[in-house]
């Protein structure tokens, strides 16, 4: 689908512990010290990073939620637990979606939508908590278990943004929605490689659906493939179509150092893409050292008792593309 009229308006972003101790630490809007976040409970946390977010990028434009006309969010609790509490409050008409990690460009997709179609303002919000993901997920860290190298980290934040069809600096322009992949594996501690195939998959898709080469785009984004899986991804497009993306690179290995931090493979989590693009990425964007990203969300589709089950994990991706506009009166 190409949107005409779509603009991003403001984002804001708001980060833990591990984050701020990272390489894009001084791109963030708010970063804390602790996991609690002068809260009791991680739930709570959770609950604050989101609301904190909102509260931000509305004071940014200068609004109120009584300016809002669609309110779309998710998160890594379950049932969307967190996004659901955070809506109750608002009192805006509400979207709860979920597609795991790819969450956060499926919102956006959705909002972009209304917004073409409606002269409206939209609220897309994404949230989550390593130690509440954690323990969704996996197990408590309080258990201390040890992880492989494949495994990926899951980011704590709170990103919002606003959309409308009020000119800014930056347009969204086109998107493509996946579909799901089963790439027949089983271990959920390699995300990665159980995301790249759907990421390749969506990014041929969607230049192939618009006619556009590789290197229309300054930088294509994914979200959460971690060194793994962003390598599975440049080798299968190589191989296999002789795509060579020289322009990609993997919000997961951006947000923290390798080198030095403790995350495995990298980043994960809905947040992890659009914390990135939505601040490093974006400020890149204002000073037009980039003009035009894609950004390209994916996520694992599965839960723990399917896991427990043995069964293969499917996975999905989302791409939408950003570009600066020269001139927006």
């Amino acid at each position: 689908m190409v949107f005409k009229n779509v603009y991003l308006n403001n984002t804001s972003t708001i980060v833990g512990p591990i984050e701020k101790q990272g390489p894009l630490s001084l791109y963030f809007d708010k970063k804390y010290d602790d996991y609690y976040m002068d809260t009791k409970t991680f739930e709570d946390a959770n609950i604050k990073l989101e609301e904190e977010s909102i509260e931000k990028v509305l004071d940014k434009e200068k609004l109120t939620p009584v300016d809002i006309d669609l309110f779309i969010s998710g998160d890594l609790s379950n049932q969307i637990a967190i996004s659901n509490i955070v809506a109750s409050k608002l009192n805006i008409p509400y979207l709860g979606v979920y597609s795991a990690c790819a969450t956060s460009i499926e919102s956006l997709i959705l909002g972009a939508m209304f917004v073409q179609n409606e002269n409206k303002k939209v609220l897309v919000s994404t949230s989550a908590h390593n130690n509440l993901a954690e323990k969704t997920y996996r197990y408590p860290v309080e258990y201390g278990g040890p992880k492989r190298k494949t495994a990926t980290f899951t980011v704590t934040g709170g990103v919002s943004c606003i959309i409308s069809q009020e000119k800014s600096n930056i347009k969204i322009v086109r998107a493509t929605i996946g579909s799901a992949v089963d790439s027949k594996i089983k271990d959920v501690y390699n995300m990665g490689a159980v995301m790249a195939i759907a990421a390749a998959n969506t990014i041929l898709s969607h230049l192939k659906e618009y006619k556009l080469k590789p290197d229309y785009y300054d930088l294509i984004l994914t979200g959460d493939l971690g060194i793994i899986g962003k390598e599975i991804l440049k080798d299968y497009l190589n191989e296999k179509y002789n795509i060579d993306l020289k322009n990609l690179d993997d919000s997961a290995c951006m947000i923290y150092d390798l080198n030095k931090q403790s995350v495995y493979s990298g980043g994960s989590g809905p947040n992890c893409l659009p914390i990135v693009a939505f601040s490093y990425i974006l400020d890149k964007m204002n000073k037009k050292e980039l003009k035009k990203v894609l950004l390209v969300s994916t996520g694992a589709l599965m839960n723990p008792s399917m896991v427990n089950l043995k069964r293969t994990i499917p996975s999905i991706s989302h791409a939408i593309s950003l570009e600066v506009v020269n001139d927006i009166s």
